[in-house]
């Protein structure tokens, strides 16, 4: 059975471009647009193997969603790595603080992103 990856994005252009590689590359993929609506997801008994979250986003942003999502019950020791614009070494440190496993400079390209996921997602 293929890996689930939920994508946590608000650009449209960017979830599309990274459902579509990494489908190609074997992965199964739940996207939200959003904190909130990936909480939500979450909540409703979706469970992903590793969840790629933007930082800044409307509603809820990333750095608010990893806090919470490490808070719900079973998904504490999940993969979730940051794919971000964001570079400052504070901000990398916060996401760190808050249970994010990796931290991601946008662009990033699909090859590459895919080796990183292989590399904190054992078996992918």
């Amino acid at each position: 059975m293929a890996m689930t990856i939920l994508v946590v994005d608000d650009s449209v252009t960017m979830l599309m471009s990274l459902k579509t590689s990494l489908a190609m590359n074997g992965f199964q993929v739940e996207t939200a647009n959003h904190g909130q609506a990936a909480l939500d997801k979450l909540k409703s008994g979706i469970k992903p193997n590793l969840i790629l979250t933007d930082i800044n986003m409307p509603v809820m942003g990333g750095m608010e969603f990893i806090g919470k999502v490490r808070a719900l019950p079973g998904f504490r020791f999940i993969p979730i790595l940051t794919l971000t614009t964001e570079s400052e070494t504070a901000k990398r440190d916060e996401g760190k603080r808050l249970g994010a496993t990796g931290w991601l400079v946008k662009p990033v390209a699909g090859d590459d992103l895919v080796k990183v996921i292989k590399k904190v997602l054992p078996g992918a």
